[in-house]
């Protein structure tokens, strides 16, 4: 009987674990529309190789489009004294960002937007970080030039630009070996606008 009794115990509360769990999905805020890409973090090693490679200094601006957790711009902040901006058209992720900020000391540096990065305005960016995928990368590029001013530098982790050749690639350090994102890094470089003829 004692046994039966053990047994069910475990098992109800997974039941209801589950349950809670569920039920603090079913409560979290949604976004407006669903998100362009899954919610996959940069690693570690890839987020300091970003800003590395971007050679982020205390006066710039730096924008990561789809934000996450706000673990780009919040480092930017922590390691080189950079202001930040993380934009994420998630309401969770967003609300993750301004905590996680707060934690790190750097909420007078950086705050975070919920808005569709399609919409959203960074025309003061001097960085910009993405960690999208190449469909969304190609669908956001006419924005970035038409926003970005000459000189802005991008940094994609894993994936391209399609035709547009970076100025620089580079492999993210300790990262493994085997594994096919947060592993390779674009950098791009925000042209001269073209004078009219």
């Amino acid at each position: 009987m004692n046994l039966n009794r053990t047994v069910l115990r475990p098992a109800a509360a997974l039941a209801l674990f589950a349950f809670a769990f569920a039920a603090a999905a079913a409560d979290a805020p949604k976004p407006k529309r669903d998100p362009d890409v899954p919610y996959v973090p940069s690693t570690e090693e890839a987020v300091k190789a970003m800003l590395k490679l971007a050679d982020v200094k205390k006066t710039d601006v730096v924008y990561d489009l789809g934000c996450g957790d706000g673990r780009i711009v919040i480092a930017a902040a922590k390691e080189y004294g950079a202001r930040g901006v993380g934009i994420d058209i998630n309401p969770v992720r967003i609300q993750e960002a301004r905590e996680n900020a707060k934690k790190a000391g750097v909420e007078h540096l950086v705050r975070f937007e919920e808005k569709d990065l399609f919409e959203a305005d960074f025309r003061e960016a001097t960085v910009v970080t993405l960690f999208l995928l190449p469909s969304v990368n190609l669908k956001l590029r006419p924005r970035l030039m038409e926003q970005l001013k000459p000189g802005t530098r991008i940094v994609s982790n894993t994936f391209d630009m399609g035709d547009w050749k970076a100025d620089k690639e580079a492999a993210v350090e300790g990262a493994d070996e085997d594994a096919y994102l947060s592993h390779r890094l674009f950098l791009w470089t925000i042209p001269q606008k073209r004078a009219n003829r």
